[in-house]
């Protein structure tokens, strides 16, 4: 073999060997930078999930607080979307770098959503403030009047209890005296006939004028009223009780002096009775008076 040949042949291996070393360095070069690619796509994929998970959070918590109805349905639509979409994420091979990045854009767009929901839950939360503290105003002042609506009417309750008061007539000065068969004052058990009542009704500048009447309601010491009908009564308190004597008279506003009187026709009992006047359907005066033996 000549020494041209040899050195060909040599040359050659050289040449061959160094290119089977550049394609071993290649090759391991392509591998690295593949497992480079791919743990910085996972890397990307894995922080992707988290954004979703918490974007799927905001939505839960955003839902809870919402009144409103229809934007709540609204919120709900897109916190399903975005479930769906963490689901297909976490499915998709993250050696997918086209469908990793379809699914940012998507996650994007979802924010954007989010974003403007929140405005609207802020903007009623406001309102809702505003109404709330509206209708806390109205019900003060609601109360207020209401308050001074009752206190106006115990007010004119307590003037007109007032006023009827003192447009009330007043029986004074009575004086009870027993009389016998001629009409005569008697101490004598045995001989009283007839019982007198003496009796002043004042003077009362507020007084109703008219034609009023005058009913005496006498109690034995036993508490039966003396009553010579049972259908002798008259209206006080809405009841209808019973009287003794009862008798009209002109009221012109002054002073007056009248006098009532009771036949006896049963046995008198001895202690203490009770002489009630009642005028316009009010007791204006009460006296005790005795009958002895």
């Amino acid at each position: 073999m000549t020494s041209t040949k040899r050195n060909l042949i040599i040359a050659g291996i050289v040449v061959l060997a160094l290119a089977c070393a550049y394609f071993v360095y290649d090759s391991f070069h392509t591998r690295q930078q593949m497992r480079e690619m791919e743990e910085v796509l996972t890397f990307e994929k894995d922080q992707l999930e988290d954004e979703y998970q918490n974007l799927a959070i905001q939505f839960d918590g955003y839902g809870r607080n919402i009144n409103n109805d229809s934007l709540a349905e609204l919120l709900s639509k897109e916190q399903h979307r975005v479930q769906d979409l963490l689901e297909e994420l976490r499915i998709t091979k993250a050696t997918n770098a086209r469908r990793i990045a379809e699914l940012k854009k998507e996650l994007a767009s979802v924010r954007a959503v989010m974003v403007e929901y929140v405005h609207q839950i802020d903007s009623l939360s406001r309102t809702n403030a505003h109404l709330r503290r509206e209708n806390q105003q109205v019900k003060e002042q609601y109360e207020l009047i209401t308050e001074h609506a009752e206190n106006l009417e115990k007010e004119n309750a307590e003037l007109g209890e007032v006023v009827s008061r003192a447009s009330m007539l007043e029986v004074t000065d009575f004086k009870f005296t027993p009389l016998n068969s001629k009409d005569k004052k008697t101490k004598s058990y045995n001989k009283i006939r007839k019982l007198e009542f003496q009796y002043n009704i004042e003077k009362n500048a507020t007084a109703t004028r008219g034609e009023k009447t005058v009913y005496l309601r006498l109690t034995q010491p036993d508490g039966e009223v003396m009553q010579k009908q049972v259908a002798d009564t008259f209206h006080y308190e809405n009841s209808s009780i019973a009287y003794s004597v009862k008798k009209p008279f002109e009221y012109n506003g002054d002073r007056l002096s009248d006098v009532l009187y009771w036949n006896v026709s049963e046995i008198l009992q001895e202690g203490w009775y009770n002489a009630d006047f009642f005028v316009d359907d009010n007791l204006v005066g009460s006296f005790p008076f005795k009958i002895e033996k």
